[in-house]
């Protein structure tokens, strides 16, 4: 019993994680002046570097929400979902400790979406949820399982 509630589970931290970053990374790739603006206002990299993290996070966002929505090395996608999720988590805490007002840059890149608290906490809640499938990765219900019956 406990094996299929963890196999449900992670089927549902994958769809879930999955979707928040394809939807995340669809602004971001529509938009990514204004994205390279939003990552600018967090005054954490040089003006110089903010093209880079803006021109390459959306494409690993999207990289990542497919990988996890289909089950195709879902372990490296989560590690990965880590990663950029502790990025976040701390550029929000920063920008906050150091008082700044700004828009967030998460979903929207043109919505009033400014930086909180809330965001933080939704971050952690997203980040232990990738941390998770990145320890115990489910097999189930994904193209890996497929991949696997077929070799």
């Amino acid at each position: 019993m406990a094996v299929y509630v963890r196999e449900v589970l992670g089927i549902a931290l994958r769809l879930l994680i999955g979707m928040v970053f394809l939807v995340a990374a669809a602004d971001k790739l529509s938009n990514p002046e204004l994205f390279a603006r939003n990552i600018a206002n967090y005054r954490i990299l040089p003006t110089e570097l903010v093209n880079i993290p803006a021109l390459v996070i959306p494409w690993l966002e999207v990289l990542v929400g497919l990988m996890l929505i289909v089950g195709l090395r879902v372990r490296a996608a989560a590690t990965v979902a880590v990663g950029l999720l502790l990025v976040f988590t701390l550029a929000l805490i920063s920008a906050l400790v150091r008082g700044l007002d700004i828009h967030c840059g998460c979903f929207s890149q043109t919505a009033a979406e400014r930086i909180g608290w809330e965001r933080v906490v939704q971050d952690i809640a997203l980040l232990v949820g990738a941390f998770l499938l990145a320890l115990w990765t489910p097999h189930r219900w994904g193209v890996e399982e497929y991949l696997q019956r077929e070799s």
